[in-house]
């Protein structure tokens, strides 16, 4: 039985290895530092940021951050999905297609016009799914690190 549920206080113990796993999965390296701030706007109710973990069997197998933002294109917020993560043991079970169908329904009830998300090209595993849940855009993102 798959329960996913907002992230708690009580539950960081649990969220730190499946966040630093995503680093490793993408070959980053986050501060610790700005982790821990992370984890403190996540349990800020005045910030738009949001964590979910996914548990099976008492055990946190997967987590999803999301954030909304304003647009100058809708009166909606859009909801960007920023981190997504599943346990490598557990992967192609259905819990990363639940973790983004929790990020649909609390972007609907938010009142959010659209969720979107990046992943790296070569995540081909991701990919496939996204592809059969999601509508890819045509855009190509750019950026300049400061």
């Amino acid at each position: 039985m798959l329960d996913i549920r907002p992230i708690t206080a009580a539950d960081h113990a649990a969220w730190l290895p499946l966040w630093q796993a995503y680093q490793r999965f993408y070959q980053a390296e986050i501060p610790a530092e700005t982790s821990a701030v992370t984890w403190q706007r996540f349990l800020d109710p005045a910030e738009p940021m949001h964590a979910a973990l996914a548990w099976q069997d008492g055990e946190a197998v997967g987590l999803v951050h999301f954030i909304y933002h304003r647009s100058c294109w809708t009166s909606g917020d859009y909801c960007y999905l920023q981190d997504l993560f599943v346990a490598e043991h557990i992967r192609g079970g259905g819990i990363g297609r639940a973790l983004i169908e929790h990020v649909y329904a609390e972007a609907r009830a938010a009142g959010a016009s659209r969720v979107h998300w990046l992943t790296q090209e070569n995540n081909y595993q991701g990919r496939m799914l996204y592809d059969r849940i999601g509508d890819r855009s045509g855009f190509i993102q750019y950026r300049k690190l400061f």
